[in-house]
């Protein structure tokens, strides 16, 4: 699961850091299911966690699904989700996991860090553009 979660034309992004993975690049809130888990309780369980954001379990809406692979070969399907930030009802971002992430920040969604993961820059533009399935690391 993938969250953008946006404020106007911004979209929250996150500085990975000592994760052993990609470190160094910015991405998007997200998540793994747990076991028994349904995609939208790990997106509400995942914002909280990581960004203290608190979605209901309505107000998320699909935008898109991506077909990643990494430069290693490894492969994931992410279903990416986009919600409008309400501070009064979902309370301000802050960075939960500062031993997996060195600050958060909001960016232009057309105007993207260049150390964007590739992951994250398929999604964003893939809700931009509103195609629902993209193909990212593949060719």
């Amino acid at each position: 699961m993938l969250l953008i979660l946006t404020d106007g034309d911004h979209v929250l992004l996150a500085l990975r850091d000592s994760t052993g993975y990609a470190d160094g690049q910015w991405n998007l809130p997200s998540g793994k299911l747990e076991i028994g888990e349904d995609a939208i309780s790990a997106l509400v369980r995942e914002a909280a966690e990581e960004i203290g954001v608190h979605l209901d379990q309505d107000e998320a809406r699909m935008v898109a699904t991506v077909h990643h692979r990494n430069s290693a070969g490894a492969a994931r399907v992410g279903l990416v989700f986009a919600a409008p930030h309400d501070p009064a009802r979902h309370g301000e971002p802050v960075n939960n996991e500062p031993h997996k992430c060195a600050k958060i920040e909001w960016f232009p969604a057309d105007m993207l860090p260049s150390h964007t993961y590739p992951y994250t820059a398929a999604c964003v533009a893939a809700w931009r553009d509103g195609t629902p399935l993209r193909l990212s690391g593949w060719r």
